[in-house]
């Protein structure tokens, strides 16, 4: 969550100070997560203070015109997050009450939705380019305007009725810029649309003797491969982080982005872990509804339970388990299965090509 994150934001914007530094300090938490959780953070506060709902909406709107201006990082996810502050700002400052302050959010708000069509149409005639390969995202993006085609003429509408009852020049403001925009935007907090779940456990095949004929990489490419995954959303391990063995792969963890998910009494409990990440899964179904995939890296029978409940809320599950180590009913029950190289197999070859080394080098000496 980046709920304190957001509070420094404004924090530092309502004191005017210079906050492209602390962008560039927490660069990799501005992405589409934090210009959702900055709309629910918006909506909550203005529950709690109804009397200052007015004077955080403003802060909001100061800090969305330094977002959209912002150089650095990805310029969709600034703008998705600009976005997010306008429209929120706007549930509180309303024409009838701040019709000035309205105009001008509305108009800014213009700016940044031409801002994104400008980018969407260079996008799309890249991935027009890119041929038969990109057709299904060229597919997505038509979709997402018929189902915007709606809004648009909502917002039309109701902008044109507010201007022309209060005797505003419609003409002083262009509204062409959200026909453009809205035709063929695709959410980008839509394209973050999957999450990896890893069983360290059943990965390393036990604590006592933990294995790691594996690579992390391969696990990810090897999801990734499927069509239907757009963008990681999070990656989440869970392993007692504390045991010494686990270093090895401590590296590759944070590297890759995976965030380790510290499970205490792991050796005393067995299924802790396992508990821990179907307790997991299931917050995220509610918690980020975007998700659409979920990939459980695992053979452990037990999350079969997990892709069923999972099939219940409409979402896509991809297991990935060692070749002769996973659980049949899991395999089937997902809607594909990558299998990783059985570390057993691994270690016979690994062992009979040592062996084949050292008879050749004998045969050269003699």
């Amino acid at each position: 969550m980046h709920d304190d994150l957001i509070r420094h934001f404004l924090k530092a914007t309502s004191q005017n100070q210079d906050i492209y530094p602390l962008f560039l300090e927490h660069l990799d938490k501005l992405n589409n997560s934090f210009s959702v959780e900055l709309r629910e953070f918006a909506r909550q506060q203005f529950l709690k203070q109804p009397t200052k709902a007015v004077d955080l909406a403003r802060i909001i709107v100061k800090f969305s015109n330094l977002m959209q201006n912002f150089k650095q990082g990805n310029p969709t996810v600034n703008l998705e997050i600009a976005i997010a502050g306008y429209e929120s700002a706007l549930t509180v400052i309303t024409h009838e009450t701040f019709p000035q302050g309205w105009t001008s959010i509305q108009q800014t708000l213009i700016n940044a939705y031409q801002k994104r069509q400008n980018i969407l149409s260079q996008t799309v005639s890249e991935l027009k380019e890119n041929g038969v390969q990109a057709q299904a995202q060229i597919n997505d993006l038509i979709k997402q305007f018929q189902q915007e085609k709606q809004q648009y003429c909502e917002l039309k509408t109701q902008f044109l009725k507010v201007m022309e009852s209060h005797e505003y020049s419609a003409s002083a403001i262009d509204l062409q810029p959200i026909v453009t925009a809205i035709k063929e935007t695709k959410s980008s907090v839509q394209q973050f649309n999957t999450v990896i779940l890893y069983d360290i456990e059943n990965l390393t095949l036990g604590n006592k003797e933990p294995q790691f004929n594996f690579s992390l990489t391969d696990i990810i490419q090897g999801i990734k491969r499927y069509n239907l995954v757009n963008q990681i959303a999070g990656q989440y391990a869970y392993a007692d982080w504390s045991d010494s063995r686990l270093r090895k792969i401590k590296n590759d963890i944070q590297k890759l982005g995976i965030e380790p998910m510290q499970i205490f009494g792991f050796n005393n409990h067995k299924n802790a872990a396992d508990i821990q990440l179907v307790i997991d899964a299931i917050e995220l179904i509610h918690r980020k509804p975007s998700l659409e995939v979920f990939a459980i890296v695992s053979g452990d029978g037990g999350f079969s339970c997990l892709a069923k409940k999972l099939h219940e809320y409409g979402k896509v599950v991809v297991g990935c388990g060692y070749e002769n180590q996973t659980n049949k009913i899991l395999a089937a029950v997902c809607d594909y299965f990558f299998r990783l190289p059985d570390p057993e197999a691994q270690s016979q070859n690994q062992a009979s090509n040592s062996t084949a080394r050292v008879e050749r080098q004998l045969k050269n000496n003699s």
